[in-house]
């Protein structure tokens, strides 16, 4: 929460003094990823496994589909009037890799995951948005860490320019961070144009998981948003907004497919 001192009754000393305590210490803290940046030096932190709850016996179809995520398909009557469920199908995707803003360099060492539908009505390609979830990673060598999240749009028909399109935002959370601290917001999302950076291959034929790659160095970083009186130390920090050729993303995806046909 920002501290408002332009109205009548202004903030106690002991406040502002525990404020820009809370503030040294994060100065303090992101130094080191200032050193490292100034002299070339990267310490990488540990890789977190993700670790998935077994199904209990007895769970049959639903615990596979939630383990291959499609728990978050959307619904049959989510699907555009006329749409054919045969001719429909649900993607499930799930991504690890590597992600630049400025100066934060942040391992995806824990899968982002991205459900939508896709299919044609009347012959017009269509796509309905299911879910996106991600947990906080860390941003390396600081006391931070960033959580993408769904922007609003995305379009995920591919051609020869690329495979997708997806608007993101990432919150920034942390030592004395505001809560709704990000890079970017839903009215002005970091927006990514993802090209193929390694071809596809089917993994399983049974269910159908294809894995590729996928990447754009291309896209230019706000400032941050929200984060108060930490905004212009985090965004000197984090050397914000970085232009286009600066920042970057790098996934190895996985996409589970199935039809909505095959839905009983």
């Amino acid at each position: 929460m920002d501290i408002d001192i332009a109205g009548p009754s202004r903030p106690s000393a002991i406040h502002l003094e525990a404020f820009m305590l809370r503030a040294r210490r994060l100065v303090m803290a992101l130094s080191a990823l200032a050193l490292a940046a100034g002299t070339g030096a990267a310490t990488a932190g540990p890789v977190q496994a993700n670790a998935s709850a077994s199904a209990g016996a007895g769970a049959g179809a639903d615990a596979n589909a939630r383990q291959l995520g499609f728990a978050d398909c959307p619904s049959l009557s989510e699907l555009p009037e006329g749409a054919d469920p045969a001719k429909w199908r649900c993607e499930a995707m799930t991504a690890t890799g590597h992600l630049t803003l400025g100066r934060a360099e942040v391992p995806i060492d824990r899968p982002l995951a991205i459900t939508f539908a896709e299919g044609r009505v009347d012959g017009e390609f269509r796509q309905v948005f299911g879910a996106m979830a991600a947990t906080p990673l860390r941003v390396r060598g600081t006391p931070l860490s960033i959580t993408p999240r769904y922007g609003g749009y995305s379009d995920f028909e591919s051609n020869d320019e690329r495979r997708g399109e997806l608007d993101l935002t990432f919150r920034i959370s942390g030592p004395g961070v505001p809560r709704g601290c990000s890079i970017g917001t839903e009215a002005a999302p970091v927006h990514l144009v993802l090209k193929e950076t390694d071809p596809s291959r089917v993994v399983s034929p049974d269910p159908l998981i294809v894995a590729f790659g996928v990447g754009d160095n291309r896209f230019a970083a706000p400032g941050t948003s929200g984060c108060g009186r930490l905004g212009p130390v985090l965004d000197k920090v984090l050397r914000l907004p970085a232009p286009a050729g600066v920042n970057g993303i790098d996934l190895d995806a996985r996409v589970a497919l199935r039809s909505y046909g095959a839905v009983g």
